[in-house]
């Protein structure tokens, strides 16, 4: 396999060099649209790549620095790790300087170069100076120890020097993460004659391959990989982290925009609210839910509004949790890095970590306590997280969270289709015991406990999970305690494994005796429970095997039902079949019996009607 391609983002005031320093860097300019080079303003995603001094390969996501197009330098940089901050020396630290700083602080890169740019227009004393400033300016971010290179693209002076910084910051990064979840962010969306559409974005979180199947999140559009490039060659397979072209066979332009997500079908599901921690900016004033904000997660824009947990506003450089609440769901990990930008001021104020995609309802008791946990966990401790905030969890509502269907999750139960938690499944287990024994108990005579009734009992034992119940976690935990050999199941009656009926042999002979005395034409259930013969003696008696219940309200004895099957099985299997009037004949019964009598040996798969015959089966 090659060498990890990796991809580093442009930062910085407008004006500054960006554009001019990557064409010196690449040979490629980043400048797309015409009015970009007749203005000499990036004012869009820029995209160029280039060979480092030891061979490494980058790609270059050039960002525009102008204010007004914060949010196109947004949806460049969000998905990427690695920054190339740039100053120019003649003028020094800019406004946009400080949001761009900002922007990469919050997003947390893994590593940049600063550029000290146009050192040509400043003398050796303000060169110097500049340094010393931007070093200051850097204090205290995630660039506080990033190397300052002065240079000069007019000139060429210290790009040597650039690159050689510039492969150092790819060598020190972390290894491109595959996690079996790719996605890509796009940021662009085209149309080739002949080809179809294409898109573009920065590939995270696993490989691509041509022919996979793919997802168009959030509108769930469904699409076939046609054919892959990275830096305008064409490849098999595309690997994290690089940028990447894909062709896509089965949707159409209109279908994909900037800010949608790339990935394989059922691997995310988007979101509307999100549980996150924030951090609010230095120099940024105080982020409270009266504001109007915008979120930026990847290269995805949304409207939004923000609930704090526990404090009324947070001040510049303090951190809270909360809840935002988004006009248009967008899909995204958790983990993920967000900036959020004030729509009056516009002006980026505040940024952190998503640390919940499917937040409950209502935050409940707690809400930063269960988000501090979050926030401390590690990747393989997130589906025993869930498992355990929720109480009982659909294992396919735990892939789109996770990225995938985990074999085993710390400290939960599998229980069919479910995620349970351990301790929660040994209270259920318990509470299903204690309530059987009790009926049991309570009524010697019964087989079980019907399973529907064991809903209230499960309820009972796991209030947390009762809306998870009418979705068959019930019969999912009634499965799994039968399969560990806790419970029996027989029909739509659940037991203890050692119960019987027991059956007062006196009472049962009166019962039985009562059945015989009367057959062919015996008394209905109803009849014998007015006799004083109890339902559940009844019930017990047809358990056992005494009686034989042949509908509702009626009963026979086993002597009785035999011969009515031996009949039946004679006459139906005669040329002519047997109608009702033979059937009833040959018992000596009426018809009140026979047809019930006939309708159960057609439940039994002996008979089956043929008009106004029965015929064998």
């Amino acid at each position: 396999m090659s060498d990890p391609l990796h991809v580093v983002a442009t930062a910085g005031h407008v004006d500054h060099g960006k554009s001019s320093l990557i064409v010196r860097l690449t040979g490629i300019d980043p400048d797309r649209w015409e009015e970009e080079k007749r203005r000499g303003l990036t004012i869009d995603l820029g995209f160029a790549w280039t060979t480092l001094p030891s061979g490494r390969e980058i790609g270059f996501v050039d960002v525009p620095g102008h204010e007004r197009f914060v949010a196109n330098m947004l949806a460049g940089v969000g998905p990427v790790p690695l920054v190339l901050f740039v100053v120019a020396a003649d003028e020094g630290w800019k406004p946009q300087s400080e949001e761009h700083l900002a922007i990469v602080d919050v997003l947390g890169a893994a590593g940049g170069v600063v550029a000290l740019t146009k050192t040509d227009l400043a003398d050796q004393a303000a060169v110097s100076a500049r340094r010393a400033q931007v070093r200051d300016r850097l204090a205290g971010t995630v660039l506080a120890d990033a190397p300052i290179v002065p240079c000069s693209s007019a000139t060429g002076a210290g790009l040597d020097d650039l690159r050689e910084a510039l492969d150092g910051m790819v060598a020190a990064a972390p290894p491109p993460a595959d996690l079996g979840r790719p996605r890509i962010h796009l940021d662009r969306s085209f149309t080739i004659k002949g080809a179809g559409t294409v898109v573009t974005g920065t590939l995270t979180g696993g490989t691509l391959s041509v022919g996979d199947e793919v997802e168009v999140y959030p509108s769930g559009v469904h699409a076939r990989i046609r054919s892959l490039q990275t830096h305008r060659r064409p490849v098999e397979v595309a690997r994290p982290i690089s940028r990447v072209a894909v062709n896509l066979a089965g949707v159409a332009k209109d279908a994909v925009q900037r800010g949608d997500l790339l990935g394989l079908p059922g691997h995310w599901r988007p979101a509307p609210v999100l549980e996150v921690r924030l951090t609010v900016v230095r120099g940024a004033p105080r982020v409270s839910a009266r504001g109007a904000y915008k979120l930026h997660v990847g290269a995805a824009e949304r409207d939004a509004s923000l609930r704090l947990y526990g404090t009324e506003a947070v001040g510049p450089g303090r951190s809270a949790y909360g809840r935002l609440r988004l006009a248009h769901p967008v899909t995204a990990a958790v983990g993920d890095r967000f900036v959020l930008r004030d729509t009056g001021r516009r002006a980026t104020v505040a940024g952190g970590v998503i640390l919940d995609t499917e937040p409950p309802a209502r935050p409940g008791p707690g809400p930063r306590e269960r988000l501090e946990r979050r926030l401390a966990a590690t990747p393989d401790q997130l589906p025993g997280m869930i498992v355990a905030e929720r109480g009982a969890v659909r294992a396919s509502d735990l892939a789109p969270v996770v990225g995938g269907s985990p074999s085993a999750v710390n400290g939960a139960e599998r229980v069919n289709a479910w995620w349970v938690e351990a301790a929660l499944f040994a209270t259920i287990a318990r509470a299903v015991r204690s309530s059987l024994e009790t009926h049991h108990q309570e009524h010697p005579l019964l087989p079980g406990m019907d399973a529907s009734a064991l809903e209230t009992v499960i309820r009972t034992a796991a209030p947390a999970i009762h809306a998870a119940l009418s979705a068959g976690l019930t019969a999912a935990l009634v499965d799994r305690l039968e399969a560990d050999g806790q419970v029996n199941r027989e029909g739509t009656l659940v037991r203890l494994p050692d119960h019987r009926v027991s059956l007062e042999e006196r009472d049962a002979a009166g019962l039985v005796n009562r059945v015989r005395a009367a057959e062919p034409t015996p008394p209905g259930v109803k009849e014998l429970m007015t006799e004083g013969h109890p339902r559940e003696l009844i019930d017990a008696a047809v358990a056992t095997g005494k009686l034989v219940r042949v509908s509702d309200d009626l009963v026979i004895t086993p002597g009785l039902a035999a011969r009515a099957q031996e009949t039946a099985r004679r006459e139906a299997a005669s040329p002519e079949g047997m109608t009702v009037s033979r059937f009833r004949e040959l018992l000596g019964t009426t018809r009140k019996y026979a047809l019930p009598l006939l309708e159960h040996l057609d439940r039994a798969g002996i008979t089956r009607r043929d008009g106004d015959v029965r015929r064998l089966r």
